[in-house]
């Protein structure tokens, strides 16, 4: 709809709102103007909250926001704002919550919500067909109601959106434990999970089913505390179900959003940053206490789609990939038997439609197929007559030329906007991923996407998104938590001063903008940010984790690193303060268990002095040690100055190991094989 004029979105760096700025609707962006717009008007405001990605959010966008009658009544009787939720989340979260209550706790993107010009809603929803049909009210009809309401009944909205701004504030609100949760909450959680799992299928719950990568961390950490055996099952069947199910982009990497089914076959296209930075990590820590090869291959297959695909030109992530390409949902994914066989000929399309499945009939629209595994490959090189490695040759070579195939096919639209909070999950997964899986170019992708967001912060804030060589916004309490924490994994994995000096800093921040002294916990959004209808501090995990719970355990292992009290002290007060949500809703707290396992400890400190202390470094990377914390010596340049490696030192010339907890070391180690012993007799039961 280029050909049409440009309303007010065109000046944005948000993909999400370019998509809309040749819409007829007379869209504002969110700020003074429209506010001030809709008072002078005494209009209502028309919000609208999705994001680039969003299958939804385009079908209305074609459906209603590009067709001009409705554009008319919009532009007639209501001020109408778009918003980018991953541009401003502090928006779509409180938002969300009215339309929640407006609608018994169903929402979603795009998300439709009537505001009075001073910004409490008095009706909202999701999406809304154009016109009447399947028992939904179309959006003119929608309009017309919202807008008369307004006109007619104008105390009834004053009164709803009292109302809503109160039950708003009492959600905000959140009464502290008086001692800190101990084992047996723990305990309760695992339980928990063990009820909700599906024991076919793996991941928990029904359809549709979203990969449940910090549930799975829990459980690996309860592992490591317990032994519990069926901890870890939980979590290798849920691994070993998504790597085969159609959720996994068999040729490409990378996983979709979720799956609409229970076997995790038939996905939701959109491939999103956090999911796979996240999964990124579930896997490397399934490799560690499982051993699968599969894992090791499914993280690999991650990190080299992202290093690919999702990495602009400066060294930042970028958000999403649609899940449609040209206009059609999957298309760009899915194939027919007749497909693989002009791709690679009739014998080993034979072979690898057995493999994944690819049927005359399909599993998806229009007879195509979605790629997954349903059967053991070990059954299928059986069947085939295949021994599993030629079975396993076969489709590498199949998969090459797919992706070859695929790769000249229109794809689906990328959002190339940085935004922080993703970028710091991603920078940690491939951070830790360097030194578990052994691949300096993990490190390297890592650097430079900190480099990216160093360089546009220097002494001042974060910033919330980048794009097109902008930065916008100030960065909210995920923003700086997953970053920091992704600072913290980068000093861990180099023992690079500025990487541990820099999340300091940036962790200072996070103390003066987002701390409640009151209370303790931190507000989601810190003191520069615009005041919204009320302060929340989210402490859940959705979808990605809890800036609260990533804050805890930055506290934790600076705490542990540097001898801070004041921030364990926080850490406590923050896991007091959220204990009755983690007790009532273990699995949308799963972060923040983690976090409450490490504080329960006990924590490992380890501190490596010397150079070329490489050996001694990889005993502790390599395997799963979730409450640990580790130190050292850089290759070149001066050791950070931290309490852990005061007064520490090389022993008779060579690198030595001082295993401890909370700051008492045992007998300095230097040889690899003697630091292990030590780290199995100090480590919990596993």
């Amino acid at each position: 709809m280029t050909d049409r004029k440009a309303n007010r979105l065109l000046g944005e760096t948000s993909p999400y709102l370019l998509q809309h700025a040749h819409n007829p609707v007379d869209w504002y962006p969110w700020g003074a103007a429209a506010l001030a717009a809709a008072r002078e008007a005494d209009k209502p405001i028309f919000l609208s909250v999705g994001y680039s990605s969003c299958h939804w959010c385009h079908v209305m966008e074609h459906e209603s926001f590009e067709d001009p009658q409705t554009a008319q009544v919009l532009n007639e009787d209501f001020v109408s704002i778009k918003v980018d939720r991953e541009e401003r989340p502090d928006l779509d979260e409180i938002y969300m919550q009215a339309v929640q209550l407006f609608t018994g706790g169903h929402g979603g993107w795009p998300m439709s919500v009537f505001l009075t010009p001073d910004l409490r809603p008095y009706f909202g929803g999701t999406y809304f067909p154009p016109q009447d049909r399947h028992g939904l009210p179309g959006f003119r009809t929608v309009l017309r109601f919202a807008a008369d309401l307004y006109r007619t009944r104008r105390a009834d909205v004053e009164r709803t959106g009292e109302q809503v701004v109160a039950a708003l504030r009492q959600l905000a609100a959140t009464e502290p434990a008086a001692d800190l949760p101990g084992q047996a909450l723990l305990d309760a959680a695992h339980a928990a999970f063990r009820r909700s799992f599906d024991a076919h299928d793996g991941g928990f719950g029904s359809a549709p089913k979203f990969p449940p990568a910090m549930g799975l961390g829990f459980l690996l950490r309860y592992h490591a505390r317990t032994g519990a055996p069926e901890a870890v099952e939980m979590v290798r069947q849920t691994l070993v179900r998504m790597a085969r199910g159609g959720i996994h982009d068999q040729l490409g990497g990378g996983f979709h959003r979720y799956s609409t089914d229970a076997h995790w076959l038939v996905p939701h296209f959109e491939k999103m940053l956090y999911d796979n930075a996240l999964l990124a990590r579930a896997y490397i820590e399934g490799w560690q206490v499982c051993g699968e090869p599969l894992f090791q291959e499914v993280a690999r297959g991650i990190l080299e789609y992202v290093m690919r695909e999702m990495t602009g030109p400066e060294g930042g992530f970028c958000s999403a990939q649609d899940a449609d390409s040209e206009g059609v949902e999957g298309k760009y994914f899915v194939w027919t038997p007749g497909d693989i066989a002009a791709a690679v000929g009739a014998e080993e399309a034979r072979i690898a439609c057995l493999y994944w499945d690819v049927t005359e009939h399909g599993n998806f629209e229009d007879k195509a197929s979605v790629l997954a595994v349903p059967r053991d490959p070990a059954a299928v090189a059986a069947e085939l007559g295949l021994e599993p490695e030629a079975l396993r040759a076969v489709i590498e070579g199949v998969r090459r030329s797919l992706l070859a195939v695929r790769s000249r096919r229109v794809p689906p639209a990328r959002d190339d906007k940085v935004i922080v909070a993703w970028n710091g999950l991603m920078i940690s997964a491939l951070a830790r991923a360097s030194r578990v899986l052994g691949d300096e170019r993990y490190f390297a992708a890592a650097a430079s996407a900190a480099g990216f967001i160093l360089d546009r912060t220097a002494n001042g804030p974060l910033f919330r998104t980048a794009k097109d060589g902008r930065t916008a916004g100030t960065g909210y309490l995920d923003d700086y938590a997953a970053f920091v924490a992704a600072l913290l994994d980068l000093y861990e994995a180099s023992f690079e001063r500025h990487w541990i000096e820099a999340a300091i800093r940036l962790d200072d921040a996070v103390q003066s903008e987002f701390w409640d002294p009151d209370q303790g916990g931190y507000f989601y959004a810190g003191a520069r940010h615009e005041s919204m209808l009320a302060r929340s501090r989210q402490p859940f995990d959705n979808p990605t984790p809890s800036g609260n719970a990533l804050e805890i355990g930055n506290l934790l292992r600076l705490a542990a690193l540097t001898g801070d009290s004041t921030r364990r002290e926080r850490a406590g007060r923050t896991l007091r303060l959220f204990a009755a949500g983690m007790e009532q809703h273990p699995a949308g707290m799963a972060e923040m268990l983690s976090a409450l396992d490490l504080e329960l400890g006990p924590m490992l400190q380890v501190a490596i002095a010397g150079r070329e202390a490489g050996a001694l470094a990889e005993v502790v990377r390599q395997p799963f040690l979730p409450r640990k914390v580790i130190a050292g010596w850089p290759a070149a340049g001066e050791p950070a100055d931290i309490a852990l490696l005061r007064d520490r030192g090389p022993v008779a010339g060579r690198p030595a190991a001082y295993v401890c907890r909370e700051f008492t070391c045992q007998t300095p180690v230097t040889d690899p094989a003697a630091l292990a012993r030590a780290l199995l007799a100090t480590a919990p039961a596993a």
